[in-house]
């Protein structure tokens, strides 16, 4: 049984997936101590820093991201992972495509918004801190969902 490590993924690693992971990281460290939360990016190279902005968005919320270094996805975290919680079907399609064994853990992060279409969080890269302060708050409204599914697959 793969351990319990969320693993959240975008393309870079640099805004969507830490965010989610910061933010997902802040949210369950009192309710879910047992479970470890990652990002990585389909297109990530090790080491790049988190955008400026992103790193903005989170400190507006008490949240230090500026540690953060970007990681590619790779064979191992897969394994390692009990859910891959990719931000669009893009993203799930290429997972897809390179760890087919893995279908059945890779999961679309607004698919845990009741209040969104489940659809795609766009990639804020080069744009306004405005738009990383929405998409900060679309990522948040997921994370509650997914901290309640964690309870189901425990």
């Amino acid at each position: 049984m793969p351990e319990k490590l969320v693993v959240f993924v975008c393309t870079g690693n640099i805004c969507r997936s830490p965010m989610a992971e910061y933010m997902f990281r802040d949210h369950i460290m009192n309710t879910h101590p047992n479970w470890k939360v990652v990002s990585a990016g389909t297109r990530g190279i090790d080491g790049a820093p988190a955008s400026r902005n992103g790193v903005k968005a989170l400190k507006e919320i008490s949240i230090d991201m500026k540690n953060h270094r970007s990681q590619p996805i790779t064979r191992e975290l897969v394994d390692r992972a009990r859910l891959l919680v990719v931000m669009t079907s893009a993203h799930r399609d290429e997972l897809l495509e390179r760890y087919p064994d893995a279908a059945e853990k890779i999961h679309l992060l607004k698919s845990f918004d009741p209040a969104s279409d489940g659809g795609d969080i766009m990639d804020p890269i080069g744009l306004s801190l405005d738009v990383y302060r929405y998409i900060r708050d679309e990522i948040s409204n997921a994370l509650w969902g997914l901290a309640t599914f964690l309870n189901e697959v425990e």
